[in-house]
């Protein structure tokens, strides 16, 4: 019994990881053909990305705070509601690795300070935290239902 719970824990963060790393990945790619970066420039390609960063306007970092926002939001609630037990340690912990990644992210590309803070202060820990409320409603309503 203890060792489906550990291998139930497990593939929760396994999964919040991949599946909220696709939801950041599938923003990032769509992001630019809802709103194109400037000209001449391709906002997939690192090296692109690095030389021309200096060219965005605030609305060009719309889609990469959605992509990390979703994306830690999306794995958080996966791996609560996967979790068989301490369904917010893991919740968070999927926040926490979110954010490290995001931290390395910032260090290899420069960004503006406003996007910076406001990346680090509401895209990971405040998400992986709303991941975790309506994880907890939607176990609720569920229970409920059965009941």
């Amino acid at each position: 019994m203890i060792r489906m719970k550990v291998f139930k824990n497990i593939m929760a963060v396994l999964v919040g990881l991949v599946i909220g790393s696709a939801v950041n990945i599938g923003l990032i790619v769509i992001g630019p053909s809802i709103i194109p970066p400037p000209e001449g420039f391709d906002a997939i390609d690192v090296e692109s990305l690095a030389e021309g960063i200096h060219l965005f306007k605030p609305k060009h970092f719309l889609f990469p705070f959605l992509a990390q926002a979703l994306g830690t939001f999306t794995g958080a609630l996966l791996a609560y509601l996967l979790a068989a037990t301490y369904k917010r340690t893991f919740a968070f912990a999927i926040g926490f690795l979110f954010l490290l990644g995001g931290i390395a992210s910032i260090i290899s590309l420069e960004s503006p300070m406003w996007f910076t803070l406001t990346d680090l202060i509401f895209a990971y820990v405040p998400m992986a935290w709303l991941g975790t409320l309506v994880g907890k409603h939607l176990l609720n309503k569920k229970h409920a239902r059965n009941y």
